[in-house]
């Protein structure tokens, strides 16, 4: 086993976790105006999205799947036009009128962030094969790494959890939903300029 590679990838997915995304500021936005039930929910659609992105990676190494180089722009694109339509969403409902309407997370909502979320597309396709000699044997690494994976996703984001619900106050909900839809209005404005330069660029060349 290569230990430095190893440590390599530890480091990559605890800093990828802990920096602030579309899919932490939902959690924890969940988690303050929802409570621990609904926030570990949505947990679990985020962690089953970054599965589903996961194996996706597998199979294009193992040559099952072969993408087109724009398929990864175009899902990108359609990503941050989500994530930027659930930040105006939130910033145009200030004040949800029904009790349905007032919870904003849930499995579903966890999971079309998450596979919406361009940092995590980026991750996955991009950066995470080059972990994969991590052993001699490719299905050992697979299960290495994805099991690395589900265990510091769910620690990591269970932490935010508990540490939002616990020391932040409901009566800054208000404050934290503003932060919230504006944060991802910024990724969904980057990923949505990112990527559709990149699409203009390849028709623009064919």
């Amino acid at each position: 086993m290569a230990m430095s590679l190893l440590g390599t990838y530890l480091l990559a997915v605890v800093l990828l976790l802990i920096t602030p995304g579309p899919v932490i500021a939902l959690v924890t936005h969940t988690a303050v105006r929802d409570g621990y039930r609904r926030a570990f929910i949505t947990l679990a659609g985020t962690n089953l999205a970054s599965l589903v992105l996961l194996a996706m990676a597998v199979m294009i190494l193992a040559g099952i799947v072969d993408i087109h180089p724009l398929s990864l722009a175009g899902v990108g694109f359609i990503g941050a036009l989500f994530i930027g339509w659930m930040g105006i969403g939130m910033l145009t409902h200030p004040q949800p009128t029904t009790a349905t309407s007032a919870r904003q997370g849930g499995f579903l909502t966890g999971f079309l962030t998450a596979i919406a979320n361009p940092k995590d597309i980026l991750f996955f396709v991009a950066f995470f094969p080059q972990f994969v000699p991590v052993t001699r044997n490719f299905a050992q690494s697979i299960t290495l790494l994805t099991l690395i994976w589900i265990a510091l996703d769910l620690l990591i984001l269970t932490l935010w959890i508990i540490a939002v619900r616990r020391y932040v106050s409901l009566r800054y909900e208000r404050a934290i939903r503003l932060a919230t839809a504006l944060f991802m209005l910024v990724v969904a404005i980057y990923g949505a300029v990112w990527n559709g330069n990149a699409i203009w660029a390849a028709f623009s060349e064919g």
